[in-house]
């Protein structure tokens, strides 16, 4: 019997626990300090980017697996005549779909990519559900359906303590015109429906962060609404499980749990972010 294999990528910043139980190959990018090039939670755990990042004075740069790697992961879980499903970090935010999609023009396989439109703990939703769904049997066609039906009710919603990492690594996008506001305002952001960094709002002091991350996303999901939700956070462990429990407290939660932010995503944010990842459960999972 054909089965369906699920590939993501390490910005998912997936635990090993979710990588294992959901039958996930996770193919991890780069990040480079200068001369030395790491791969994203294999090299370095988001523990030990945040003492280099704190330590080291350039800003670190990322970059994204080659399309080599990626056809020797197709290869291999093609072999025996399985189906693969890639889903990977919005196009907008870096070029892996685009060597997974070099890839999958070389591979001999039935490969096919998704573009999630979203990152982090978003991504990692999407994939998890796909992998799911893949250990129960289901087609490709029914899979691939249900992460499309997924993407557009996902959303991510963040703050940083400053917008240096992400203005000096290019993934500012939209939220560029938040650079230079006052001392002590914190931006509210959000990655938005065509996956690009975007302003939302912003709040004087770090005590107004979390209630209007919350009121953010009771503005995009009503409340009662059946939901997995996710906090993230660089050194920020504390406040993103206020995050996490201030959130679950307005929406019927199925799943939930905080994640660390990993090395790709912390070269953009910096320390000190923390965000919230919801994701409406669809009907059919």
């Amino acid at each position: 019997m054909v089965a369906v294999r699920i590939v993501t990528d390490s910005t998912a910043d997936l635990s090993e626990e979710h990588v294992k139980d959901c039958g996930l190959t996770v193919i991890p990018l780069n990040v480079h300090f200068g001369d030395e090039t790491y791969k994203d939670g294999v090299d370095l755990t988001p523990e030990q980017f945040m003492v280099k990042l704190k330590s080291t004075p350039a800003i670190p740069r990322t970059s994204q697996p080659s399309a080599g790697e990626f056809l020797e992961i197709y290869r291999r879980l093609a072999a025996d005549g399985d189906e693969v499903v890639s889903i990977h970090i919005s196009g907008r935010l870096s070029g892996t779909i685009a060597s997974a999609d070099a890839a999958r023009g070389m591979a001999e396989g039935s490969v096919t990519v998704v573009d999630s439109l979203s990152a982090s703990q978003g991504l990692a939703m999407c994939a998890m559900v796909a992998g799911r769904a893949a250990q129960a049997g289901r087609s490709k066609d029914d899979i691939l359906a249900l992460v499309q039906r997924l993407i557009p009710e996902t959303y991510i919603i963040f703050s940083v303590d400053t917008l240096e990492y992400l203005q000096k690594n290019g993934r500012i996008g939209r939220a560029q015109a938040l650079l230079g506001s006052l001392l002590n305002v914190k931006p509210i952001l959000i990655l938005d429906k065509d996956g690009v960094v975007a302003p939302y709002d912003k709040v004087r002091g770090k005590s107004r962060v979390i209630p209007r991350l919350v009121s953010a996303v009771k503005e995009r999901i009503p409340a009662g609404t059946k939901v997995r939700i996710a906090a993230i956070h660089a050194q920020a462990e504390d406040a993103a499980q206020a995050l996490l429990e201030e959130t679950g407290k307005h929406y019927q939660v199925q799943e939930k749990w905080v994640a660390p932010i990993g090395p790709v995503i912390g070269c953009h944010t910096g320390p000190g972010a923390i965000g919230v990842i919801i994701q409406r459960v669809a009907d059919g999972e």
